[in-house]
């Protein structure tokens, strides 16, 4: 087998399969290697029951007390029983289980392992795993990973496929010297994905996952200069030089610029008069105003006689762009088109069309606008906004369809400033750091899972006075190994709790993109009073109208995406409430998270954040959103981010990524170190 081959040549894997993989984004023996568990289940060292944390991952020996009962409640079969360890008791819930009646006896004892709650002052678990004690001494000796799944393929099929090509893994030849791996403390390549799909400890998978992020952010860096090198060569041959247009459009906005929306402008319409092409970057916390800022900057390259172009990563973003981007300009004859992938193919036709013969000035769209087809008569400003959603290459793509035109970054992802020049080595950076006057702070609250239903009548209340909230879940379906909600059956259950008085809908990442764009656009309509959805919400969609935030198992995100998760409430004239239930009520995470109570400043944020956590600690939930990256987060990594910088500097092009080195090493391994 090699790498590039198609994974229907693992033992084990037919069409079937192969289509299930498909929709994982895994189609050769490569993707599935790089295919990443999302989580990994270990199993401790049992704890007294007196001693159990509520909304942990407990492991109690006990003796089962009392005979197991099987009753039914509605449509559900439930299975209780009660165990206890002489330091307390704790009743146990299994669903549609009855042939457990014949498992369990009274008086026998096992290992049971599950997240702790508590129930009218007893506690409870429901659905635990359970072992005998001889059983869960080899437990303790196994990590288990938990990987992403879509429905039709379980766990245990993606690790099976794993396990047949473990002896591909172990020849995979690696792009650093070992002299670079030995000085640096960093594990061979074969070795890391060899631990990251079979950790024998957390040590060795703390190492496996900081080798395969500094491969992420070596690549990005490696990448990013090489664009950097090409700028400084490019000509400016799209001079602006629009001040007093500029300063007047400003004045005749209905609100007055912050002093860092100010600066921004000047410091673009600086670069875009200088004789090489701008690269800038505007950094603004969420709701700092970066949109009018573009506005400027693209009404400067109109009047001067070129094209502007918007990429965004949502059509709901892009329509909604649009939208703005009229009114910005009403009193000028600027032709503004809208080019997303659901455009009817007559329309999409007529503003290929006019595209390429100049008749459209600027053109508001999402991924579609690098597609081939798309060309342009003279374009001179690129502006990608929300730039964490897009990589380098794809910022790129839509440069390379003009003849070197400036290039404005927009991003609302919050990254302590010394990180920052790294990540945007390729870009000079401005930061907007105030938020425009007349938007109200949002109120925030960390609580436990037993204000919910508080919550739940805060959130009707809210609907009642005609808003509408957000209701955020770390997973799409529910999933045994993993005590943590999920979209699928919350919004279920969050019908039956309104009794359908309140429009209740889902949204996640495994719908089309159709169905993503309908919905969205449904919550903008106001069709929907409570969306329950994953974090595709986290970018695309701007909706003034919605007052709450609740997320559930906070614990699980980092500070940066909770507080891009908060942003897409606050953004009218009433006031705003962000509510973060936090499921595992340990004192560092409580104390993680009345961080983003006690503050609404993401630069703040970040930077307690990285403070907080500690370059290098894994667990836990990824945090910078990234789409280049699969393992690495600019938090858990910033040691690996700062390494890969400092390698680069010294070797330069000497050393390429695993990918080109992949291709070159076929050919002749000695060119390339």
């Amino acid at each position: 087998m090699q790498l590039t081959d198609n994974v229907k040549s693992v033992n084990g894997i037919g069409e079937k399969t192969a289509e299930l993989f498909a929709r994982l984004g895994v189609y050769t023996i490569n993707d599935l290697i790089h295919f990443y568990p999302r989580n990994y289940l270990t199993y401790g060292e049992v704890t007294e029951i007196a001693k159990t944390s509520i909304g942990d991952r407990c492991f109690i020996k006990g003796m089962i007390t009392s005979y197991v009962v099987v009753k039914k409640v509605r449509n559900l079969q439930l299975t209780t029983l009660t165990i206890s360890d002489g330091t307390g008791n704790v009743k146990l819930t299994w669903f549609n289980s009855p042939f457990l009646k014949n498992v369990f006896h009274k008086g026998e004892t096992y290992v049971f392992v599950g997240t702790m709650k508590v129930k009218n002052n007893m506690r409870e678990m429901s659905m635990p795993e359970y072992y005998k004690v001889s059983e869960y001494e080899l437990m303790r000796q196994e990590m288990q990973p938990v990987y992403p799944l879509t429905k039709g393929i379980t766990n245990k099929t993606i690790q099976k496929s794993i396990i047949k090509v473990r002896n591909l893994i172990a020849n995979i030849k690696d792009n650093l010297p070992e002299d670079v791996l030995f000085s640096n403390g960093l594990m061979s390549i074969s070795e890391a994905y060899e631990n990251i799909h079979f950790p024998q400890d957390e040590i060795l998978l703390k190492n496996a996952m900081k080798r395969l992020a500094f491969d992420e952010f070596y690549r990005f860096i490696f990448n990013t200069n090489r664009l950097k090198k090409i700028n400084l060569l490019l000509q400016n041959n799209h001079k602006v030089i629009k001040g007093k247009e500029i300063a007047e459009f400003v004045d005749k906005l209905p609100f007055s610029l912050t002093k860092g929306q100010s600066q921004a402008i000047d410091e673009i319409l600086i670069d875009m008069g200088k004789d090489t092409t701008m690269n800038r970057l505007v950094q603004g916390d969420v709701g700092s105003g970066k949109t009018v800022v573009a506005a400027a900057a693209l009404l400067g390259v109109i009047l001067q006689g070129y094209q502007g172009a918007i990429m965004v990563p949502t059509e709901v973003l892009a329509k909604q762009h649009y939208q703005e981007f009229q009114k910005f300009y009403s009193e000028y004859n600027i032709n503004i088109a809208c080019l997303v992938g659901s455009t009817k193919l007559k329309e999409k036709r007529r503003i290929l069309e006019e595209l390429e013969n100049g008749e459209i000035d600027l053109v508001i769209g999402t991924h579609a606008l690098i597609e081939d087809r798309v060309l342009f008569k003279d374009l001179g400003l690129v502006v990608t906004d929300e730039q964490h959603r897009f990589g380098v290459n794809q910022r790129k793509k839509l440069s390379e369809k003009g003849d070197a035109p400036h290039v404005l970054v927009m991003s609302a992802t919050p990254i302590p400033r010394t990180l920052a020049i790294i990540m945007y080595a390729d870009l000079d950076i401005s930061i907007i750091t105030q938020l425009p006057k007349g938007r109200k702070p949002i109120k925030n609250c960390v609580v436990g899972t037993n204000y919910r239903e508080t919550a739940y009548k805060f959130i009707a209340n809210q609907v009642l006075e005609g808003r509408q909230a957000y209701i955020i879940c770390p997973m799409v379906f529910e999933n045994e190994n993993l005590d943590v909600s999920d979209v699928t059956s919350y919004t279920d259950n969050l019908r039956n709790e309104y009794q359908d008085k309140i429009k209740v809908e889902a949204l996640h990442g495994q719908m089309s993109s159709e169905e993503k764009n309908a919905i969205m656009e449904a919550f903008m309509n106001k069709e929907i009073d409570v969306l329950v959805s994953t974090t595709v919400i986290e970018v695309g969609i701007n909706n003034p109208n919605a007052t709450v935030m609740m997320i559930e198992n906070a614990e699980r995100f980092g500070l940066a995406q909770l507080h891009q998760l908060r942003g897409r409430v606050g953004r009218g004239d009433k006031q705003s409430y962000c509510i973060f239930i936090n499921g595992k009520e340990s004192e560092e995470q409580t104390k993680r998270l009345k961080v983003l109570e006690n503050s609404n400043d993401g630069f703040y944020i970040a930077n307690e954040d990285l403070k907080l956590r500690g370059s290098g600690d894994f667990f836990g939930v990824r945090q910078s959103g990234e789409i280049e990256f699969e393992i690495a987060d600019l938090y858990n990594h910033s040691d690996m981010l700062k390494l890969a910088q400092d390698i680069y500097a010294k070797y330069g092009n000497e050393i390429v990524p695993r990918e080109d080195f992949d291709d070159i090493s076929k050919v002749n391994n000695s060119n390339i170190i």
